[in-house]
């Protein structure tokens, strides 16, 4: 499910009515616990948390002219999703959140490289998804991002 949209609010707005509330509930999750520097934006055609320019000029190495892409969320088909790159870049991350997920929700996670899939809205687990937005300041994500770029050019 793609949405075409410019802003966050018209892409909540163009979600079916059963997604927005969720994915709103989502958004103001992420907005309410990401440490200052971020910003919100519409990024690969879903809602964006990025460190922009101003920060970190070299921008994202697959395009540089986007901005460095640090949380993602998206209503796909069959679920909603958020992409966290840093549970991506950081094993210790990771390990830290498939340890926690079973304290909030009771089903099995179902998860990607990046992506953490939402297949039943009420099973979301705001509390959870605050704290994760917490573990990394902007400062902390372009180190991990710069050291995974030199690590992958051997």
């Amino acid at each position: 499910m793609t949405i075409d949209a410019k802003t966050p609010d018209e892409y909540i707005a163009k979600l079916p009515e059963e997604r927005k509330g969720p994915v709103s509930q989502l958004r103001r999750t992420v907005r309410e616990n990401l440490p200052i520097g971020f910003e919100e934006c519409i990024n690969y055609k879903m809602i964006g948390y990025v460190v922009p320019h101003t920060l970190y000029p070299k921008g994202y190495h697959c395009d540089p002219k986007l901005p460095l892409p640090f949380i993602n969320i998206a209503s796909q088909k069959s679920f909603v999703a958020l992409y966290h790159s840093g549970i991506y870049a950081d094993p210790a991350l990771l390990d830290w959140f498939v340890g926690e997920y079973p304290k909030y929700v009771q089903t099995k996670l179902d998860m990607g490289k990046s992506c953490i899939r939402f297949k039943k809205m009420e099973n979301i687990p705001f509390g959870l998804i605050a704290e994760l937005c917490r573990k990394m300041n902007v400062e902390q994500w372009i180190t991990l991002y710069e050291k995974s770029l030199k690590g992958s050019k051997k």
